[in-house]
């Protein structure tokens, strides 16, 4: 067993209480940054986006909207983890273009790989396809909180708050976009309580069948 996977594992927690005077560096944040950009979705298409709050009237005006969770403001960032409400024919036709110029592929030989994508799109209800997409985004989260416990930043997953409103405030609506979860980021305090408590999970023959 890889204990310094299952080490990360244990130190992680979604913490309660943030330290909002101890901000995370520049050079990990981008570490964090990156390894967004390299979460696997469906396709390869990435149907996500990441809106990330640092003016502090913003983080102010979602508190109340995420019902006024302490973690909204006072951690050193908040992520938005957002997904396309729709994938237009423009989307697949830019993620083919790019996949020809990184992967030296001529952009003819992609299109029956295009067209599958259209024709998989299409047969989706508006409400099916905003389900799929936010689905990636779930990939995001549970990508992102490993690399987090890795360099022992907390991370906080959110879905407790308005989505209608989240959208409303941040304009993501006119940008074909829909918040599906939050994820606040920084270090936890010395005053969080819960931080050190022995985690509650299932025993491994509760939860693994082999068939």
């Amino acid at each position: 067993m890889n204990n310094k996977i299952i080490d990360d594992l244990n130190w992680r927690y979604a913490t309660k209480k943030f330290n909002p005077e101890k901000k995370i560096s520049t050079e990990d944040f981008e570490t964090i940054c990156e390894s967004l950009r390299l979460v696997p979705s469906s396709y390869g298409l990435q149907p996500v986006k990441y809106i990330v709050v640092n003016d502090k009237s913003m983080r102010e005006k979602l508190l109340p909207l995420a019902y006024n969770q302490p973690q909204i403001t006072d951690a050193s960032h908040l992520i938005v983890i957002c997904s396309y409400r729709n994938i237009s024919p423009n989307m697949v036709g830019e993620y083919l273009s790019l996949m020809s110029e990184t992967r030296n592929i001529p952009l003819e030989d992609l299109s029956k790989f295009g067209q599958n994508m259209d024709a998989s799109f299409a047969k989706l209800s508006a409400e099916e396809l905003c389900e799929w997409t936010a689905k990636q985004g779930y990939i995001s989260l549970g990508h992102i909180m490993h690399t987090c416990a890795n360099l022992r930043i907390d991370a906080t997953p959110m879905e407790g708050f308005n989505k209608t409103s989240f959208d409303e405030a941040l304009d993501l609506t006119s940008k074909n976009l829909q918040s599906v979860l939050l994820l606040a980021v920084g270090y936890r305090s010395t005053e969080d309580n819960l931080a050190g408590l022995a985690k509650v999970r299932k025993p491994t023959k509760d939860l693994f069948e082999t068939v």
